[in-house]
């Protein structure tokens, strides 16, 4: 069994990262961090965009890895290496269910803004309704 944490984007990564990594300690398993990243944004990017600034999918992806691991790093320090890292092309939700399908999860954590919990909620539907496992929402105070 495993703690997966699913990271997205700067807002609430550390406190998330942290109770996942508690919970995992608790519970004697390992910690999982995913991260989605959609390369659907740079094909639908305005006409106005300069062809120039647009990114590959290979970008998108190389992003998405350095922030999944400067947020580890931030949020564990030096135990960030015993955490496995996984980067997946795709829509968030969706990713975070099937990777916690995938390996098996016991206890699915997220982050959230405290003042925006509802419109969260009501925006992550497809998340709560078909994580295979009990889902941890951290709020982010920050």
């Amino acid at each position: 069994m495993t703690v997966l944490v699913g990271v997205q984007g700067a807002a609430g990564a550390r406190a998330a990262i942290q109770a996942a990594a508690e919970e995992a300690g608790f519970r004697r398993t390992k910690l999982v961090a995913v991260t989605a990243y959609s390369a659907e944004q740079t094909a639908a990017a305005p006409a106005a965009r300069p062809a120039g600034a647009l990114r590959t999918s290979g970008e998108e992806r190389a992003q998405a890895e350095s922030l999944l691991q400067e947020a580890t790093l931030e949020a564990l320090g030096p135990d960030a290496g015993q955490v496995e890292l996984r980067v997946v092309q795709g829509v968030p939700g969706r990713s975070l269910v099937e990777a916690a399908r995938t390996i098996d999860a016991e206890l699915l954590v997220i982050a959230t803004r405290v003042e925006g919990v509802l419109s969260w909620l009501l925006g992550s539907q497809y998340l709560l309704r078909n994580a295979p496992c009990p889902v941890l929402l951290v709020p982010d105070h920050g």
